[in-house]
C-alpha cells in the first residue's frame, strides 16, 4: 500500500526534550522509540479511524497503542516514518492540518457527553464551539500543550478528579443553564468562582485564555503557577465579563457520583458497552475488533475515556452476551469484579529512561495478588512524575529501583502520594498488603 501523501507545510520531528508533551506532530522520543499522541474531539473515535489507527501502529511503529488517561490515543515505538504516519492519521481527520492548532486541543468531557441519563443539556455542541475557537485562534497557540480545559454537563460518568486550567460544570439558576466555572482545579473539590448563561460558554473561555496569556510569564505555563502572584479575584475581575458571583453561585458544589466505565452503562435512551485493555494498552487487532463492534452492535463509534478505557454508545443491548465473548477474547476487561480493573501503571523502565522498575510486568504480578475493591484504586509509578494518572489514586506504588516499591495510601491532608504505609516491597508483598476492599486503604 502507497504511503499517504503529506498534505501540510510542517514537518514532524522527534522532540529532543524527554519531558517534552507529544502530539500529533510533535514525535516525541522515548526508550522504545517515538511515541505521537492522537488528540481526540471529546473522547470521539470513529470505527473507520481506530482501524486507521491500528494500521498506523503496525506500519509505523511497534503495534503498541495507549488509552490516556484525558481520553486520548498515543502510538508508541514509531520508527523513521514520520511524515508518513501523521499524514495517515490526518488522511482519516485525526487532527488539524495545522500543527499549532493541534497542541492546545485539550478539552475532556464525559464519555457520555449527549446520552448520559443525569446530563442537564448535550453539551456536545459547545465543546464543538471552543475547539474550534482553540484551533482557529492564533493567540491561543501560545498556550502550553498542556494547558487543559473541562467541559462537564452534569453527567454521572464524568472524572471529577483530574485538575484542570479551567473547568466549567453545568448548573441550574432560576430554571435556566448556567455554565460555573473554577481555576486551576476539578469539578469534584474546587472553588467555584462565578457563572455565566450557557450562551455565554465559548466567550468566557476565551477571555479566560486571553488574560491567562496577557499575565504569564515564559516560566508560568499553567494556571495555578500564575495564580501564585496573581490574585484569583483579580483574574476574575479582570475578565471583562458580566459574570455572576451571588451565594447561589459561590455555595455551588457538584455533586459527586460514583463513576462506572465497564460493562452494560445506562443512556437516556438505551444503553452503552464500556470495556478496557489490560493496564490501558491495546493491540491492533483490539482496537480492529472494537471498531467491528461498534459498526454491529452500536452507532459506529467509540468514545475514550480518562480511566483509559473505551465506550460504545448506542449499544444493542440484544448483542450484549456477544460483545463480552468478542471483547474476552480479544483480551479486554469488560467486568469490574476483574482484577486487573484495579489496577494501572505508567509505561516504566521498558518504555521510560526515567522508569525504576518495569511497571506493566510488576502489575500483572500484582493484579493476580488482588480479590478486593474498586477500579483503577491502585496505581504503579516508575518515578514521582506519575505521568500516567492525572489525580491521587487511593494506593499508589512508587518505584525506587527494579522490581522494589514504596506503598502510599491518599490523604488529604498530605501532599504528593499521601501517607507512606510501606517501603521498599517487592511485587508480591505490594500485592499481598494491598488484596482488601478499598474503605480499608485509607485506615
Amino acid at each position: 500500500m502507497p504511503e499517504s501523501p503529506l498534505k501540510p507545510p510542517h514537518t514532524p520531528a522527534v522532540s529532543p526534550r524527554p519531558s517534552a508533551c507529544p502530539g500529533l506532530w510533535r514525535i516525541v522520543a522515548a526508550r522504545d522509540g517515538g511515541i505521537c499522541r492522537i488528540k481526540l474531539p471529546g473522547g470521539l473515535l470513529l470505527a473507520e479511524q481506530a482501524e486507521a489507527v491500528a494500521e498506523a501502529a503496525e506500519r509505523f511503529a511497534g503495534g503498541v497503542i495507549e488509552a490516556t488517561n484525558r481520553a486520548n490515543l498515543q502510538i508508541r515505538g514509531i520508527g523513521d516514518h514520520h511524515l508518513a504516519l501523521v499524514g495517515h492519521l490526518l488522511d482519516v481527520g485525526l487532527g488539524p492540518r495545522e500543527a499549532a492548532g493541534d497542541d492546545v486541543r485539550n478539552l475532556m468531557l464525559s464519555p457520555l457527553a449527549g446520552v448520559d441519563p443525569a446530563m442537564l443539556i448535550d453539551i456536545r455542541p459547545l465543546a464543538g464551539q471552543i475547539l474550534h475557537l482553540l484551533e482557529t485562534t492564533p493567540r491561543l497557540h501560545e498556550l502550553s500543550a498542556k494547558f487543559a480545559v473541562q467541559l462537564d454537563a452534569g453527567e454521572s460518568l464524568a472524572m471529577l478528579a483530574h485538575p484542570h486550567d479551567l473547568w466549567l460544570s453545568a448548573l441550574l439558576l432560576d430554571r435556566q443553564v448556567w455554565l460555573a466555572f473554577g481555576l486551576a482545579g476539578c469539578p469534584g473539590d474546587g472553588a467555584t468562582l462565578g457563572a455565566v448563561p450557557l450562551e455565554q460558554g465559548v466567550a468566557l473561555v476565551q477571555a479566560v485564555l486571553e488574560r491567562f496569556l496577557d499575565l504569564a510569564t515564559p516560566e508560568q505555563t499553567r494556571m495555578r503557577q500564575l495564580l501564585q502572584t496573581c490574585p484569583v479575584q483579580d483574574f476574575v475581575e479582570g475578565l471583562g465579563l458580566p459574570i455572576r458571583r451571588d451565594s447561589a453561585v459561590r455555595q455551588w458544589r457538584r455533586v459527586p457520583a460514583t463513576p462506572r466505565w465497564l460493562g452494560v452503562l445506562a443512556q437516556r435512551e438505551g444503553s452503552a458497552f464500556g470495556v478496557a485493555p489490560p493496564l490501558g494498552r491495546l493491540t491492533p487487532a483490539m482496537l480492529r475488533g472494537l471498531a467491528r463492534l461498534a459498526r454491529e452492535a452500536g452507532d459506529g463509534s467509540l468514545r475514550l475515556t480518562p480511566w483509559q478505557s473505551l465506550v460504545l454508545p448506542n449499544f444493542d443491548p440484544s448483542l450484549l452476551a456477544q460483545a463480552q465473548a468478542e471483547t474476552k477474547a480479544l483480551g479486554m476487561i469488560n467486568d469490574v469484579l476483574q482484577p486487573l480493573a484495579r489496577i494501572s501503571a505508567c509505561t516504566g523502565s521498558s518504555g521510560c529512561a526515567k522508569g525504576q522498575s518495569d511497571t506493566k510486568a510488576d502489575a500483572q504480578v500484582i493484579a493476580g495478588l488482588l480479590h478486593h475493591g474498586a477500579p483503577a484504586s491502585v496505581h504503579l509509578s516508575g518515578c514521582p512524575r506519575s505521568c500516567a494518572v492525572a489525580h491521587v489514586a487511593p494506593a499508589t506504588l512508587l518505584a525506587r529501583a527494579p522490581g522494589r516499591y514504596d506503598l502510599y495510601f491518599r490523604d488529604a491532608r498530605l501532599p504528593g502520594f499521601g501517607r507512606l504505609r510501606a517501603s521498599d516491597l517487592t511485587p508480591e508483598e505490594a500485592g499481598a498488603m494491598l488484596d482488601l476492599p478499598t474503605e480499608h486503604l485509607d485506615d
